[in-house]
């Protein structure tokens, strides 16, 4: 039935002619040696001049003050990251009185009524409606492009509403260079006003594109994250196979040293299913927030590996007392900012060394307490407030 559908939805959108060139042109779609598929449409790109910037036309803002906001997203997804801040951020908009949009970007034909569900399912707390962006978005205040390959759809509407683009990380540098590092950097030339994950990001597209930026501060989850009196006996490591830029391979080696030197420690792993390694080897998978926070209240250490910008788990390993050890990186001490943060070279050996100089920290619940209060009171409100503030600014201007 979703197949008959997302047919239909080429034909109607198309025509049955296209539908026949759609098919017979499959193969444009896989670029590279390894036939990558285009994340983004191709129409999308051609019609952007991302050097020509349309005249902002802003709706009077009514005497309530209430904002209408439209977000433009790849279909969400449960246990994203990045849809989640995303999703704090219109809750805390929502919890204030304004009215935010999703228009769902999404590049193989499934209908919103399709995803719709397991949208709701997983983000229950969303009032807005839903939307598919391919059948235009209704005039509102803002437009927030959410992801590059968004972007190119919210520069290309014509809806009024001041551009801005929530930035989690730096998208161009998840590809190699070439055209899709290209396209994903083109989208900070569109003339969006920024609103970046940490600092680093804030200053990156400021300096190298003169794209205008805020910044928020990463929050914490502490309703879910937070200090437990189980004994500890592991470690844990984030595995993101699919996730080049989390270098789950040299997060396998890293372990796979570690536990030569220390047999007796339990490595549990979550994030993707990685098969059996050994066994001291726990294979978690994808894990619900209340059972990952019980395998950090499990663990010494926990290695959160990031090549681009630094991901969400530090905090909230932090919040249960488990030590994070991430790669030293200019992005990773800029956004983190945390004394109990361990850094670490990115090679094999000198990552196990860290995991190993945790696991043997004399009085480690001493230090488990003080990891746990470095992070209190980094709530993601922080985050929400500082969203309005910036909103309120630009479009009063």
């Amino acid at each position: 039935m979703r197949r008959l559908r997302q047919v239909t939805k080429i034909v109607r959108e198309q025509g049955a002619k296209q539908l026949g060139v759609r098919l017979l042109t499959a193969a444009t779609r896989r670029l590279g040696a390894e036939g990558e598929e285009l994340p983004v449409r191709l129409e999308d790109v051609r019609k952007a001049d991302v050097e020509n910037h349309r005249p902002v036309v802003i709706p009077p803002i009514p005497e309530t003050g209430k904002l209408t906001i439209n977000w433009v997203t790849t279909p969400p997804s449960k246990g994203s990251g990045g849809h989640t801040t995303m999703f704090r951020l219109i809750r805390h908009l929502e919890s204030l009185g304004h009215e935010c949009r999703l228009y769902l970007y999404e590049t193989f034909g499934n209908a919103v009524a399709d995803l719709e569900p397991g949208i709701r399912e997983a983000f229950p707390f969303f009032k807005g409606p839903i939307h598919d962006v391919t059948d235009g978005m209704a005039d509102a205040h803002a437009v927030f492009a959410t992801a590059w390959i968004t972007a190119y759809p919210a520069f290309n509407d014509p809806c009024a509403g001041k551009r801005f683009y929530l930035v989690q990380d730096y998208e161009p540098w998840f590809y190699p260079s070439g055209g899709l590092y290209a396209l994903a950097e083109n989208t900070y030339r569109m003339g969006m006003h920024g609103f970046t994950a940490g600092r680093f990001l804030a200053d990156k597209v400021r300096d190298e594109h003169g794209m205008p930026a805020d910044h928020f501060d990463f929050g914490c989850d502490a309703d879910r994250y937070k200090l437990g009196d189980e004994k500890r006996d592991g470690i844990v490591f984030y595995a993101r196979r699919k996730a080049p830029r989390r270098a789950f391979e040299l997060g396998v080696l890293a372990l796979e040293v570690f536990a030569e030197e220390h047999p007796d420690i339990k490595i549990h792993v979550y994030g993707e299913k990685i098969g059996q390694l050994g066994p001291q080897f726990h294979d978690h998978g994808l894990v619900t927030p209340d059972d990952l926070n019980a395998i950090y209240n499990r663990c010494f250490a926990g290695l959160s590996l990031s090549m681009t910008n630094v991901s969400l788990v530090p905090h909230e390993m932090l919040a249960a007392g488990c030590i994070p050890v991430v790669n030293d990186a200019h992005f990773n001490r800029v956004v983190l900012d945390n004394d109990h943060v361990r850094y670490a070279a990115p090679t094999p050996h000198s990552l196990a060394r860290a995991l190993s100089e945790v696991v043997t920290t004399p009085d480690f619940d001493a230090t488990a307490r003080a990891a746990a209060s470095s992070v209190e009171g980094r709530s993601w409100d922080a985050a929400g407030h500082e969203l309005e503030k910036v909103l309120r600014r630009e479009l009063s201007t």
